[in-house]
């Protein structure tokens, strides 16, 4: 069997179990919705119970949507900071871009409780939080793209992006060591990650970033697999360093900061998918990894939403907690299975 028709046949497999973790993941719920009765609701067919079919368009659906553009986003931008810094243990978050998102989260729920509480509470809300969270991240991304035009070593950079985040976290501790024991449940409450909560007109606002963003990784394949080889081999292929380095910063930081202002941090995603796919596929060329990442990521959170949910129960366990205990085996077998990271 050819390379190409094997390769056609993974991505019809994992495109068909997309589409089963998608139905999956909207059938389960604190309210009893059968497995059918949510396939009806989707063709547009009538219900027994016409609550159901509101309870599936407007809460069920928009956080199945919401787990597969985190999914496939944080995932991208994983591979796209291990490809750029040669690193294994690179992240979406390696740039403090995470860390900037917190910020913002912080001085908002925190921060402006200074101003009194009637204030502070008129101000805090979802579409608030999401604001601050973005204007956080393209705060710390706008920082580290200043620090690239003057940083030709891409480690340097990653140390620099990594000490922004431990700025930003320091920043964060000041502000929880200030704050009530309210607000700083609150912002804990944020730390752990909802994919959840999300009306449509935020979810077409995070599904056109996710979107930019995708097509600028697309952009970037060249200087990707040139990237494999070293930088040297890469400027003898032609790519210009800079400004691949720049769109891919700026990719990441598209994708990684608007996820996080809408769903807040969530771990292991970004760092554990690009290594399960790369062992999966066998190959480290990126018109494969990419779509692969980018399925893969959705698959994986979606089934993370699902255990996340208790059945028959309005309780969700946090979605951090469940990506953690998944991502972090994942890691540790592949180590142990291949020993070497595929790069």
């Amino acid at each position: 069997m050819s390379q190409t028709r094997t390769y056609t046949l993974h991505f019809s497999l994992l495109i068909a179990i997309l589409f089963l973790c998608f139905l999956v993941n909207i059938s389960l719920g604190s309210v009893s919705i059968s497995f059918w009765d949510t396939l009806k609701a989707l063709v547009g067919m009538e219900l027994k119970n016409p609550s159901w079919e509101y309870i599936i368009w407007s809460y069920r659906i928009p956080k199945a949507l919401t787990a597969l553009l985190a999914g496939a986003g944080l995932a991208l931008s994983g591979l796209l900071m291990q490809t750029l810094f040669r690193n294994p243990l690179a992240g979406p978050f390696v740039l403090g871009i995470s860390s900037g998102a917190s910020l913002g989260a912080a001085l908002l729920i925190m921060g402006i409780s200074l101003l009194g509480g009637v204030l502070s509470a008129s101000l805090i809300n979802d579409i608030t939080l999401a604001i601050a969270s973005s204007l956080g991240s393209f705060l710390v991304l706008f920082l580290v793209i200043g620090m690239a035009s003057r940083v030709k070593d891409t480690m340097a950079l990653l140390i620099i992006g990594l000490m922004f985040g431990s700025i930003t976290a320091a920043v964060v501790s000041v502000l929880s060591y200030f704050t009530s024991s309210e607000k700083l449940q609150q912002y804990v409450f944020w730390t752990f990650g909802s994919v959840g909560g999300l009306s449509w007109s935020q979810l077409g606002i995070l599904s056109t970033m996710v979107f930019v963003g995708v097509l600028l990784s697309i952009r970037t394949i060249k200087s990707l697999n040139g990237y494999l080889l070293g930088e040297n081999y890469a400027q003898t292929l032609g790519i210009n360093l800079r400004t691949s380095r720049y769109m891919i910063i700026v990719a990441t930081g598209i994708l990684a900061g608007s996820i996080t202002a809408f769903t807040g941090p969530i771990a292991f995603i970004g760092l554990a998918v690009p290594h399960l796919t790369r062992q999966i596929f066998n190959t480290t060329d990126h018109r494969i990894l990419i779509p692969a990442v980018l399925i893969y990521g959705s698959c994986i959170l979606l089934l993370c939403d699902v255990l996340a949910q208790l059945p028959g129960q309005a309780a969700v366990l946090p979605i951090n907690a469940i990506t953690s205990i998944i991502g972090a085996p994942v890691v540790i077998w592949l180590l142990i299975r291949k020993r070497k990271m595929i790069f």
